[in-house]
Order: C-alpha cells, then sequence, then structure tokens
C-alpha cells in the first residue's frame, strides 16, 4: 500500500532529504525512509508539501496535465484593485511563459495561522493585504512572479491546500499520514 505524508513546511527548509548546506531540510522533520516530496515548495515558502513513496501517486499529484489545484495564501504588499485581480485571474506573461487563468480572491489574514519565524519585514505607510490564490500549474517562484508583475509583492507565501488534501490541523514542523488514494480530475479522468 503507498504512504501518503501531509507536511507542514516550515519557512527555511529546503523542500528535498539530501543535505544542502546549513540549511535544514525535509530529513531533519519526517524520519520516513522511501517517501519523496510530490512537487516542491521554495525554501522561503510555508505550508503543505505532499510525500508519497509512490512514483505513480507522486506523478499525478505534481504533474499540471492531471490538472490537481494547489491553493495558496499569499500576503502582498499594496491594495490590490479589482484591474490587479482580474490581471491575475486572466494569466499573467512572465516573460518566458504566460500563466493559465487563476483563481483569485482577496480574503482576510487566514484564521490561525501561525506567526513566521522570522517575522515578514513591515513597512508603516504601506498597507498589506491576502490573497487565496489557487493554481492548477505550478512553475518556478510562480505565485511571487505573478504578484509582483502586477505591483503586488509577496511578503509572505502559505500553500494551504493540494487537491483534496489541507493544512488542517498541522503546526510548522508537524506531519501526519493518511490514506492514499488517486485524486480524480476535476473532468471525471
Amino acid at each position: 500500500m503507498p504512504r501518503l505524508i501531509l507536511l507542514n513546511k516550515p519557512f527555511g527548509v529546503v523542500c528535498q532529504f539530501s543535505p544542502s548546506g546549513e540549511r535544514p531540510t525535509l530529513a531533519r522533520l519526517v524520519p520516513v525512509p522511501g517517501v519523496y516530496p510530490a512537487g516542491r515548495l521554495d525554501t522561503d515558502s510555508e505550508g503543505l508539501v505532499v510525500l508519497t513513496d509512490d512514483g505513480r501517486l507522486q506523478a499525478r499529484i505534481a504533474d499540471p496535465r492531471h490538472k490537481l489545484e494547489k491553493g495558496y495564501w499569499a500576503q502582498v504588499e499594496g491594495s490590490p484593485s479589482p484591474q490587479d485581480l482580474e490581471a491575475l485571474r486572466r494569466g499573467v506573461d512572465l516573460g518566458d511563459f504566460v500563466t493559465r487563468p487563476a483563481r483569485v480572491a482577496p480574503i482576510g489574514e487566514p484564521p490561525g495561522l501561525w506567526p513566521r519565524d522570522p517575522p515578514i519585514r513591515e513597512r508603516r505607510a504601506i498597507p498589506t493585504a491576502w490573497l487565496d490564490i489557487g493554481l492548477r500549474e505550478g512553475r518556478n517562484r510562480q505565485v511571487r512572479r505573478m504578484t509582483a508583475r502586477v505591483g503586488l509583492p509577496t511578503l509572505r507565501l502559505v500553500r494551504h491546500r493540494v487537491g483534496p488534501w489541507s493544512l488542517a490541523g498541522l503546526a510548522p514542523g508537524q506531519w501526519r499520514e493518511v490514506p492514499a488514494s488517486l485524486p480524480v480530475n476535476p473532468d471525471g479522468r
């Protein structure tokens, strides 16, 4: 039976098991042999990482062809206008590619969100806002690049959901094993 582990990756942890200089890796948090991340999360991002020992399941979760949505809470610098939100929803030209349309909604600070260590930088004269962003692709630093392109630099990024799995009940650094099953695509495949 395949193993499936949900981990709340803290800020500053490298999303790999092999040593990475002085930075902590997943090996410090998840002492389970043979599991690997199904997709990556940047070192300066936090939140849900799904790990499995099953290559087929790993590909199904990580590959954008399977249309599994990843949900992010992004704290951005500035106040998003309706035009900013619409640009993010339509897709953003990042120079090397145009993002697929995204689900984007302004939200208040997510309830139960832990303080980040170290804290984000704050500037009194510049407001911040939170966005809930859903992507069905996951390119390198995509959310950060999208928000920056529309003039809303990301200060904090937390992945709270991958398909049917969420961070619910996991503090930073905690993990739990859940039943392993292949998620079904939105179109039923």
